[in-house]
């Protein structure tokens, strides 16, 4: 069976939006759009136009980039796909002196250990499937993000994550506008919430604050305002806001292992990082 390998392009998200489904991922179009317009993908295709796999490079700054959305119809797993597209991305890479980060699944951690990757740092995947239980008092330092708040807010997410990603928190803030938070302490920005929607859930994140009291205010502010069912992707480190969540309905779904090939350790601050944007999105 002849497969062809070529770039990703807009033709091809009826295909991406399939591989996806046939993995239960939860990205939409609006995701795959935007992992293209911000990254650059790999497919393998068969004759006919069937997308068989992926895989997505999405450049932060001028250090490193995400690796993602490395996905395999099941009917076409365990022939190397995976492999030969990681291998293609991480050529790109090279060529391009950036050093690979990703968020590994279970299935994919070994595969990733065999081509050099290193684990940093872990995260949970909680899902929400009906309204939270009980009620949570916000903080009177939440409230809606306003355009003002642009500049702050990208000078605390940048050292939080490791390099500039304003294109994405841009798009993200006007995917679910409601969930786009910040609080404020002392006049100063203290912490940000931002979410999307998805094929199969909404998805809170990032989530980036000064401390778990923070992220905690901007969560129960949000929680209201979002109808479930719910995903958050939260730190290994934020013990009691996971106890939290849990204790309002939250339930484990999968592990993550935050993973970097070309560095010592993934980029920066997982200390201010109490909820990613995605394993997808970093």
């Amino acid at each position: 069976m002849a497969i062809t390998e070529r770039r990703l392009a807009a033709r091809d998200l009826a295909g991406c939006i399939a591989l996806s489904r046939s993995a239960h991922w939860n990205q939409n179009e609006a995701d795959w759009r935007l992992m293209l317009e911000i990254g650059r993908g790999w497919g393998l295709f068969l004759a006919d136009g069937t997308a068989v796999a992926s895989t997505v490079v999405l450049p932060y700054g001028n250090r490193f980039a995400w690796i993602s959305m490395v996905l395999v119809l099941p009917e076409h797993r365990r022939r190397g796909h995976a492999s030969r597209l990681l291998r293609a991305a991480m050529s790109d890479l090279r060529a391009n002196g950036l050093a690979a980060v990703l968020d590994a699944t279970p299935a994919g951690y070994e595969v990733y250990v065999k081509e050099g990757f290193r684990e940093s740092w872990k995260f949970a995947r909680l899902q929400l499937g009906a309204a939270p239980r009980g009620t949570a008092q916000e903080s009177g330092g939440v409230r809606p993000m306003a355009a003002s708040d642009w500049p702050a807010l990208l000078a605390l997410d940048a050292p939080a994550f490791g390099a500039s990603r304003e294109r994405l928190l841009r798009a993200l803030a006007a995917r679910l506008p409601q969930a786009a938070l910040v609080i404020e302490r002392a006049g100063r920005l203290a912490g940000f919430l931002l979410g999307r929607d998805g094929l199969e859930a909404s998805q809170l994140g990032p989530l980036v604050a000064a401390d778990e009291d923070a992220a905690r205010a901007l969560l129960a502010a949000a929680l209201p305002r979002v109808a479930p069912p719910l995903y958050l992707d939260v730190a290994e480190h934020a013990v009691e806001l996971r106890r939290w969540l849990e204790a309002r309905g939250f339930a484990f779904q999968r592990p993550f292992t935050r993973m970097v090939h070309g560095a010592d350790r993934a980029p920066g601050d997982e200390r201010r990082q109490f909820a990613v944007a995605g394993p997808e999105l970093g």
